[in-house]
């Protein structure tokens, strides 16, 4: 039961550090402690110590504890919810406590961390709120390791409003003709990339030295 319990854990572990990373590489305010914790601090500060549980029991209790808020560098009132649900195949109950945390907590913006998939309910009742949050969703898998981190993955930066309107002024674009990157996109994802949004590619070139390019999310 241990090694199940540890090998869970360290999954989370995993997982929740690749999530601080994600945050903070979209600009909110992260401690560096909360990505450089090791695991057995993890295990520490999440798991059972000297109590007998269900595995499920302190797997999920330590679900429950990893929520966390954070407000962004530059934009006031930008606040971002984190949030783990236990259930395996989220069901629309546990939208409404999400939603319900994001009120309490003054969170205009929610991600919502999964262990397996989402519940068909569960995608639509995301989907009726988007008007009034930027609700995301991921699956624990999806995030056992950064993939920006990749070193064949190149620097992506997303433009700024007005860098994305001297672009397509200094070019003579319509933003039609920009190569496009799918808001599905594992990289538009982690940065939470919204359409209309225009992201930077920055790769090494043997013989320019750097090579730009610019995709705008469909």
């Amino acid at each position: 039961m241990s090694q199940d319990v540890d090998r869970e854990l360290a999954r989370l572990w995993r997982v929740s550090r690749t999530v601080h990373e994600m945050v903070r590489d979209r600009g909110y305010l992260v401690a560096e402690y909360e990505i450089e914790q090791s695991f057995e601090d993890f295990k520490d500060a999440h798991g059972s110590s000297g109590v007998v549980e269900m595995k499920k029991e302190l797997i999920n209790n330590s679900r429950n504890n990893m929520h966390f808020t954070c407000d962004h560098s530059e934009r006031t009132g930008d606040r971002l919810l984190v949030w783990f649900c236990p259930e395996r195949n989220v069901p629309k109950s546990s939208i409404k406590i999400f939603l319900g945390q994001m009120e309490h907590r003054s969170a205009n913006k929610g991600i919502l961390i999964h262990p397996d998939k989402m519940g068909s309910a569960a995608n639509k009742a995301m989907m009726e709120m988007q008007a009034e949050y930027h609700l995301e969703s991921f699956s624990e898998a999806d995030l056992l390791v950064n993939i920006t981190r990749h070193f064949l993955v190149p620097k992506h930066t997303i433009m700024r409003p007005e860098e994305k309107a001297a672009l397509i002024k200094r070019y003579r674009l319509k933003e039609t003709q920009l190569p496009r990157i799918m808001i599905t996109d594992p990289v538009a994802k982690y940065y939470g990339m919204r359409r209309g949004q225009v992201m930077k590619i920055e790769r090494a070139s043997e013989t320019a030295g750097r090579y730009i390019t610019y995709r705008i999310c469909m």
